[in-house]
């Protein structure tokens, strides 16, 4: 089924024709009544025509997925996102680029509307005003193929446009010029573009990949914009006044969306009224107010998709559609909905972008015996929904596996890559850092420089060695050199070419990590030698359990739930290392592994470094295994010697599947019935007598390591193979990169990162690693935020005091958690976005 079959579905709908009808009529205002879930993308791609169309929903991750519909539905090149300029709320200033891209790229499209498509959007995007047309189109460099044009006039015109000159282009707004080669990143593209001069003639146009500096796409035209946020916006205007007046405005909710832009504006007005000199926020100018926004949409054709109409008048056409149900995981009612809408002669396709999901929900089908029709669809929506009048049934596995559905915006591809931040790492070496040659050794950075090789003009690297000797790197071969890092205070010697040093150096460390090694290896080898339990493979509750896990699997996921599970079906003791950064998914693969061992009637025993940890381990697995048969509990110092004592006994018995906790467990009442598996997390904050301790449990049983920060022992080892190593190096979809500020401590900007915070409903954690002090920190968040509520943690605390600020805080009693490092294991509080860190010198 391909990805516009939706579409076809509906093309004569007699409500479809109707819309079109009502559209091409010219009615000021239109209200479609009945749309549930994502039926509302459904109506606006089958109403599209040959307009172009602006849809405004209600926040930025409702128009993201919005925008993601209409992508699987129309796909890529017809439809843009307009997000705002700002990283936090216009209020607070800070610009980021990768918007700037995605915001100034619909614009360009909608001041050259000469195909249809959908600009997508939301009110704090729409609060901004925008340059006129005009002024766009003087601030446009267009350039083509084959048109005689100056270098020195191309280099002219982009620093005029503020472009800045750089050696070579790793974010948008700046150029550089090397011989006959021009690199722009442009703020109207998410990859930059290579125009190749042959004299005065542009002889090719094309984009590359900034990671391998790779041509992609020939193009015949650019078009080159500089950043429209600069400047005081005092000639700028609303986007509607900015539209073409034929563009179609879709709304969900007039009267929030007026709402939004009224509040925003009140806000705008009070921190103008506060403003500090070095503070950069944004004019009250640059935005447009409720009333303006009110005054456009009354004299525009708007169509709501909303639950009720802003406008009395408006025409009304009303489709039949609810949402998909609610199945809570449960197959059984999910087959008979299924042979139930078949009775009823309704049509039902299950969409699904993984093709995995499909293979999932076919073997649990199987296995339970069910005989129901549906047609697998191989691209997803965000919400199902059901149409009464077509009598189709569309149902997303996200929902009914009760997963989390990720967005994917063209912000994503215009993210720095992972090369152009070496290039950038580059730029900031100033001449005399110290950097390492993995062939030559320890050098000094001499700078760019420009050389001639066969006749051609290349920038070179130049580094210093020992006695001036000076080494040409090409800047192909970035990847050979490093920036050279040590402890404070301690300058490295210098090597000297050709000398054999630096060789000599690296046989000699070679040779001790063997001579540590040793040790090891054999007990590695006995392991190897050991009988361990061959789990069975796979049954369907694993299949249930994986399929029923809220955030789609990374393909580096996905490849270590693989590995671990084959090496458990193995009737050798497994010992496996999973590597992987906080957050990229190491406590499900310890999950999935734990329910395996379970599902074979195996104990697994869970080693925690923290009390903190098990406590948030035991709340992880048991909202994970509460609907399949396992049986799990902790042991900490946070609980009382009864509870602990009780599940021991239940652990001696059988009757816990899974025991959490700290180094508790390895003590010598702690006895389990049949062990399997052992987990154990964040290896490296264990000392070497429990080590000692482990080494003997670990002889015959499966192990599992997940680990961050592998010590280097640890990593050695799995990467010569005497341990088997899994590496997650890919992060959740939609994560947003961490933004790191250094400033000097003051009022204002605690202030400002904690409001922005609580004002996201988020919650903040304050570090402050010195506990005789830290009830003074809390004194002075107080004083500053009185309406906030606070709560200190730390490690003197006594068991149950501790647990229950920790509880507190996950469950969302307080908004800021000022705390000592007692947090960094781990925790998993999704909801704290934030994290200020106080005297972060001393970490």
């Amino acid at each position: 089924m391909s990805q516009f079959s939706i579409l076809a579905q509906y093309g004569d709908n007699p409500f479809v024709v109707q819309l079109n009808n009502a559209i091409a009529q010219d009615m000021p205002h239109i209200f479609v009544a009945g749309t549930t879930g994502s039926f509302k993308s459904v109506v606006l791609a089958s109403a599209m025509g040959k307009h172009s169309h602006l849809a405004v929903l209600n926040d930025k991750e409702e128009a993201a997925y919005f925008y993601n519909d209409l992508v699987q539905l129309l796909g890529e090149d017809s439809v843009y996102f307009l997000p705002s300029s700002y990283k936090r709320s216009p209020e607070y200033g800070n610009i980021e680029s990768s918007n700037i891209i995605l915001r100034t790229e619909a614009l360009n499209y909608l001041a050259n509307t000469k195909k249809p498509g959908v600009v997508v959007t939301y009110p704090l995007a729409l609060f901004e005003k925008v340059p006129t047309n005009s002024d766009m189109k003087k601030a446009t460099l267009n350039i083509k193929t084959g048109e005689q044009i100056d270098i020195s006039f191309v280099t002219e015109v982009l620093t005029e446009y503020q472009f800045q000159k750089v050696d070579f282009v790793y974010e948008p707004g700046q150029f550089s010029v090397r011989g006959s080669l021009v690199d722009i990143y442009s703020f109207a593209s998410e990859d930059p573009y290579r125009i190749d001069f042959f004299g005065d003639e542009v002889d090719s146009i094309r984009t590359f990949d900034l990671e391998n500096q790779l041509s992609k796409t020939k193009l015949n035209d650019i078009a080159i914009i500089p950043n429209l946020s600069l400047g005081d916006g005092k000639d700028h205007i609303s986007l509607f006044q900015f539209l073409n007046p034929k563009t179609k405005v879709w709304a969900y909710d007039i009267s929030y969306i007026i709402d939004i832009i009224k509040e925003a504006h009140l806000k705008i007005v009070h921190r103008n009224s506060q403003r500090i000199e070095e503070e950069s926020i944004p004019s009250v100018e640059l935005f447009v107010t409720s009333d303006e926004i009110k005054k456009h949409l009354s004299a525009r054709q708007s169509i709501e998709l909303g639950k009720r109409s802003y406008y009395k008048d408006a025409h009304q056409i009303k489709f039949n559609t609810t949402p998909q149900p609610v199945f809570n995981k449960n197959f059984d009612l999910l087959q008979d909905d299924l042979l139930s809408k078949e009775e009823q002669g309704y049509t039902c396709y299950i969409l699904a972008d993984n093709p995995k999901q499909h293979e999932r929900l076919a073997a649990i089908f199987h296995d339970t015996g069910g005989k129901v029709k549906y047609t697998p669809q191989g691209k997803t929506l965000h919400e199902g929904f059901v149409d009464h009048d077509m009598q189709l049934c569309y149902y997303t596995d996200h929902q009914i596996f009760e997963r989390f559905h990720k967005f994917s915006l063209r912000t994503d591809k215009a993210r720095i890559a992972k090369q152009a931040v070496s290039l950038k790492d580059l730029s900031r070496l100033n001449p005399g850092d110290y950097v390492v040659h993995v062939d030559h050794g320890i050098g000094r950075f001499g700078g760019l420089m420009s050389t001639e090789v066969n006749g051609k003009r290349q920038e070179v690297i130049r580094l210093v060695f020992k006695d001036n000797d000076v080494l040409l790197v090409s800047i192909h071969s970035l990847h050979r050199i490093s920036k050279y890092k040590s402890k404070e205070g301690e300058p490295p010697r210098i090597h000297k070419l050709g000398s054999g040093a630096w060789q000599k150096t690296k046989d000699r460390t070679k040779k001790k990590v063997k001579d540590i090694a040793r040790e090891l290896i054999a007990l590695y080898a006995q392991r190897r030698q050991e009988k361990g339990f061959a789990f069975s493979p796979d049954s369907y509750m694993q299949t249930e359990l994986e399929a029923s896990f809220i955030y789609e699997d990374t393909p580096d996921q996905e490849k270590s739930t693989r590995a671990v599970k084959e090496a458990m079906e193995k009737d050798t003791p497994m010992d496996m290392l999973v590597c992987g950064d906080v957050g990229f998914g190491k406590t499900e693969i310890a999950i999935r592994a734990a329910f395996k061992a379970v599902a074979d009637n195996k104990q697994v025993a869970v080693l925690v470094p923290t009390t903190i940890l098990a406590m948030q381990h035991y709340k992880t697995f048991t909202d994970r295994l509460k609907d399949f048969p396992c049986k799990i509990d902790y042991v900490s110092r946070l609980r009382k010697a009864s509870d602990i004592k009780n599940a021991l006994n239940r652990l001696k018995t059988g009757e816990v599947d899974i025991l959490i906790g700290t180094h508790r467990l390895i003590g010598k009442d702690v006895q389990f019935k049949d062990m399997g598996l052992l987990i154990i997390d964040e290896e490296q904050r264990f000392g070497v007598s429990i080590k000692e301790k482990l080494k003997k449990i670990k002889l015959n049983v499966d192990t599992l390591t997940l680990t961050a920060t592998p010590i280097p022992r640890t990593l050695q080892f799995s990467l010569m193979g005497a341990r088997d190593l899994s590496i997650l190096n890919t992060p959740p979809p939609n994560r947003h990169p961490i933004l790191t500020e250094l400033h000097t401590i003051s009022d204002e900007i605690i202030r400002d990162a904690i409001t922005y915070e609580i004002e996201r409903n988020g919650q903040v954690f304050f570090i402050h690693n010195r506990v005789q002090n830290i009830y003074a920190v809390e004194a002075m968040i107080n004083r500053i935020l009185p309406s906030v509520k606070t709560v200190v943690g730390h490690g003197q605390m006594d068991g149950p005091a501790l647990e229950n600020v920790m509880l507190g805080f996950i469950n969302g009693d307080y908004d800021v958690l000022i705390a000592t490092t007692i947090i960094e294991s781990g925790l998993d509080i999704p909801n704290a976005n934030t994290i200020i860190i106080n005297n972060a010198n001393q970490f």
